[in-house]
């Protein structure tokens, strides 16, 4: 492949994908050092790209929501995009809409996963070898390849800069101290109820660790306050909720300077692992096999009931046995001193 000089990220819509795509944008560094390298992105992920050195570009607004066509307004932003003469852009998404905005831009080499049936929307591309590429970063990370060739291992992991100087306006900002360090629980995950720890588990840790003289934050968007709330009450007062209080930079900065975290298996534990933040990962119906938080620092606590994974939004069985039977104290035992 010949050296690029402009490159067009189409970003996935998840925050923990985002921060898995990383690795592919350090190849594209490795492979084009010269290059300037642009992301199209919702603006619930921005926070993420911006705190990656390899997108040394900008991030630009990706207005569609899931599901929506809108072809006419897809048009005029792939004129506004043609302005900028990419030499290719790189689809991470699968999905025939995706890939639009690129063709009708006219980028003349588009990268991604064959996907929805999209001949010649992709003109590069590469089939998924489930079995090659078992991890969702690798699967990312491929496409820096030429189709057909073995991913060059091993992979760097995520790795995401943050100021100290933006830390430390957050924390005045929200009124929060930094010592003693916190412990920051992110008790929400977008998927569903089947990959969320008991709020009851939640709560019962929250008091150990306040009974020991830890702080405890709850981080997480404004759909995971309520969970937040009900952990408060359950804890008596010992957890703060912070749930839909930071935006996404926010929550970044306070996830870089927690003592640990515990997270179910969501956007923020990818966040959290990128970040070096000693953490304990809670998996139940999803597979730590698939989208493992990827640090040196990161535990995964998982049951590997027969069960499970199951990959379910809600437990099939109704029991969730799977995030029930991790009992608080087992957690409590993993977090760093």
């Amino acid at each position: 492949m010949n050296t690029l000089k402009r490159i067009l990220i189409i970003a996935p819509s998840w925050i923990g994908d985002t921060v898995a795509a990383q690795p592919l944008f350090m190849r594209l560094r490795q492979y084009h050092p010269e290059a300037v390298i642009d992301a199209l992105a919702p603006p619930w992920v921005a926070a993420v790209l911006h705190a990656m050195p390899q997108i040394n570009g900008e991030v630009l607004d990706n207005p569609f929501a899931h599901g929506q066509l809108r072809l006419r307004d897809r048009w005029a932003l792939a004129r506004q995009i043609k302005a900028r003469a990419y030499d290719a852009a790189y689809v991470l998404p699968n999905s025939l809409k995706s890939a639009l905005i690129p063709f009708l831009a006219g980028i003349p080499l588009r990268v991604g996963f064959t996907g929805e049936s999209r001949y010649g929307l992709i003109n590069l591309r590469h089939t998924l070898d489930q079995t090659a590429t078992p991890l969702q970063v690798e699967r990312y990370a491929i496409l820096a390849e030429q189709p057909g060739t073995a991913l060059p291992r091993p992979l760097p992991y995520p790795q995401l800069d943050v100021d100290a100087a933006a830390v430390q306006e957050t924390l005045q900002n929200l009124g929060l101290k930094i010592s003693p360090a916190p412990v920051i629980f992110c008790p929400g995950a977008e998927f569903g109820p089947a990959k969320r720890w008991p709020e009851k588990h939640f709560a019962a840790l929250a008091r150990t660790l306040v009974d020991q003289g830890t702080p405890v934050w709850l981080l997480g968007s404004k759909k995971d306050a309520p969970v937040g709330e009900e952990i408060v009450r359950l804890s008596e007062g010992a957890a703060r909720n912070l749930c839909g209080v930071t935006n996404l930079a926010q929550a970044v900065h306070l996830l870089a300077m927690a003592r640990h975290v515990v997270t179910n298996d969501s956007g923020l534990m990818h966040v959290t692992a990128a970040l070096g933040t000693p953490l304990t990962a809670l998996f139940g119906s999803s597979s730590p096999g698939y989208t493992p938080p990827l640090s040196d620092k990161a535990q995964v606590i998982s049951l590997k009931l027969e069960c499970s994974p199951c990959f379910k939004r809600e437990c099939p069985l109704g029991h969730l046995n799977c995030l029930n039977k991790i009992e608080p104290a087992q957690v409590a035992a993993s977090i760093t001193p």
